[in-house]
């Protein structure tokens, strides 16, 4: 697929969506971002901000199949990934395959459940499939986890371990809309839309997975300058040598940054990778992955607010 196609196709996606989730434009592209380049995302927010309902649109528009999986404190790791049943008429065991088995798998409110359940997806994000008793079982050629939580600090979750987050390509933050736009939201619903109904926003399938698969192709055709990719490893191998963090950025970071930032090439209709690609994915890619020290946290510090000061301080190659 050529680039101009996949730019086409990106910005299809992002418009079909768009008749839905109104005022979150860099979210939705940073959703897409993740899509295209084959990685997972985390999306977070205070409760109400339509987390949910973003990744059942993108599920619908894509013509991916999608399984929603409701995170709770009882639920077992074999309820999300299967297990086997002993069929009495065979006398062998048969593998039933959990809700991971599809496309798009969302796992809704994930910090509601504790880290033994969460770590049921570790395999199946890093190597898309499953082992049960022993026995591999391959997914989707094109399986994306789109992960919601609400704010570690809300009663009755828990944080993610440090190897689940490092699974997510992406954390994306979701923040509340503008007044005019929180207006727009109103009109929508009284002009007849059901978030609950999908079919009252009237939206097209702009693609299958047989396109998102090609799409994914072009994404590592981007072509990546030498200059460009040092960028990049400055700035993760930066991140471990801050005095804010106790844990800098792993090298499969400078993975995913390199792949989102050929991602958001597309999304922008360029066939190379600009240093502005690399900063602009920058902070979702690395906010998860930067553990603070508690001190900077008590001053209120966050890790974006260490990665933007980060960047000011690494030279961009012109």
């Amino acid at each position: 697929m050529d680039i101009a196609r996949a730019n086409e196709t990106a910005h299809a996606v992002v418009g079909e969506i768009g008749k839905v989730i109104v005022g979150q434009n860099e979210v939705l592209e940073q959703m897409v971002v993740a899509l295209l380049a084959g990685g997972h995302a985390l999306l977070e927010g205070v409760p109400g901000t339509a987390k949910t309902l973003m990744a059942r649109v993108l599920a619908h528009v894509t013509g991916a199949s999608f399984r929603r999986v409701q995170f709770t404190p009882d639920l077992m790791p074999s309820d999300i990934i299967g297990v086997n049943i002993y069929n009495t008429a065979t006398g062998e065991f048969v593998f039933r395959p959990g809700p991971i088995f599809a496309d798009i798998v969302l796992g809704d409110e994930i910090n509601r459940a504790p880290a033994k359940t969460q770590s049921a997806l570790l395999e199946a994000m890093e190597e898309r499939q499953v082992t049960v008793d022993g026995v591999s079982h391959e997914m989707s050629r094109v399986f994306t986890v789109f992960a919601t939580q609400n704010p570690v600090e809300f009663e009755g979750t828990y944080p993610l371990p440090e190897a689940q987050l490092d699974r997510f390509m992406l954390k994306i933050v979701i923040g509340y809309p503008g007044e005019e736009l929180e207006g727009a939201i109103l009109d929508n619903v009284e002009g007849g839309f059901n978030s609950a109904d999908l079919s009252t926003a009237d939206l097209r399938t702009v693609l299958d997975v047989a396109v998102l698969a090609e799409l994914r192709a072009a994404v590592r055709s981007v072509r990546l300058e030498e200059m460009v990719r040092r960028y990049i490893t400055n700035i993760i191998r930066a991140t471990r040598s801050m005095i804010e963090v106790s844990l800098g950025a792993s090298p499969r970071a400078a993975v995913m940054l390199m792949l989102s930032a050929k991602a958001h090439s597309i999304v922008a209709g360029r066939d190379f990778v600009t240093p502005d690609d690399v900063k602009v994915m920058a902070l979702p890619v690395l906010r998860h992955r930067l553990l603070l020290r508690p001190e900077v946290e008590v001053e209120g510090r966050t890790a974006d607010d260490c990665l933007n000061q980060l960047l000011l301080g690494i030279e961009v190659p012109r």
